[in-house]
């Protein structure tokens, strides 16, 4: 698979002439978008808007869902494909190398903004009013990209991506609101993996239900599924699947004259003290002073 270190090594390889900045790049699409056809993966951030009337665009191993106009979001090294791109209406492109954040806020600000790591089916979806902010923004990026540069150019063209990121994590939160009757299915679907899992016996064989495993069974990925869960119940999912497991807990030790250890070693806990440190955390006792509480 294809690695592109630099945007220049990029856009010649695709077509385009070199950028005018080796740092950031805009790319127009106006009805059609050429960006090669093989899985590539890069050292840059883009940002993507795009109404797809044809064509395929995958992320890692997701198609993209292309039947409203959507934002798309990839980071440095995720595997990204286009392939027989057109589009309904106009698009764009901004490719940002992550050398060009270097020494600014929005550095490390990056990891804070979870859509980087959505897969491609949950993108965002924005409303005709959504879409006017972030053509504005994004047309102020392209004046400053187009004047002359000097010493406030970056600062500008920065400010005005993190305008966008800023903007786009609101949009997110609006979409998981409007999407309540989807969010609350999820939140089910979820709760009725974590019992399944239980019942099945599968904590004592595998262990402890991870966050990626369940995300999988619903076709979601990890960020995206945490990010809902807690729109939706004030929860991460991390968070959910240790209330699960000490709900479990709790009605065992009600019910059962089995030993804390069996009880943590049945749940899939093989470290007894992780487990009275998280049952205290949810429940503001151990395990024992729990157990004795209901003898008394």
């Amino acid at each position: 698979m294809k690695h592109y270190k630099s945007l220049s090594h990029f856009l010649t390889s695709n077509g385009f002439p070199p950028p005018e900045n080796p740092m950031i790049v805009l790319i127009d699409c106006n009805g059609q978008c050429s960006l090669g056809d093989e899985a590539f993966t890069s050292d840059f951030y883009m940002i993507g808007f795009k109404k797809l009337k044809s064509g395929i665009i995958k992320y890692g191993r997701t198609k993209y869902d292309h039947e409203n106009g959507s934002l798309l979001f990839v980071k440095p090294r995720q595997v990204i494909e286009f392939k027989d791109l057109q589009f309904e209406e106009t698009g764009f492109n901004l490719f940002i190398h992550e050398d060009f954040l270097i020494g600014s806020p929005l550095h490390d600000e990056m990891n804070r903004y979870g859509f980087f790591d959505y897969e491609t089916n949950e993108a965002l979806h924005l409303s005709p009013r959504e879409e006017a902010i972030i053509w504005d923004l994004y047309r102020k990026i392209e004046t400053e990209y187009n004047n002359i540069t000097d010493e406030y150019s970056r600062d500008i063209i920065l400010t005005h991506i993190d305008s966008i990121l800023k903007y786009s994590q609101r949009f997110y939160k609006r979409q998981f609101i409007n999407r309540t009757e989807l969010s609350g299915n999820t939140v089910s679907r979820f709760n009725d993996i974590l019992t399944s899992y239980s019942k099945k016996g599968l904590l004592q064989t595998n262990g402890l239900p991870t966050v990626h495993a369940v995300a999988s069974q619903l076709n979601l990925s990890v960020r995206y599924l945490s990010d809902l869960l807690k729109q939706e119940t004030g929860k991460t999912a991390i968070e959910l699947i240790h209330i699960h497991l000490i709900n479990e807990a709790k009605n065992r030790l009600k019910g059962e004259d089995q030993r804390v250890s069996e009880i943590a070693y049945t749940l899939g806990f093989e470290n007894l003290p992780y487990f009275s440190r998280l049952f205290k955390k949810e429940t503001g006792v151990s395990p024992n002073q729990f157990k004795k509480q209901l003898l008394n």
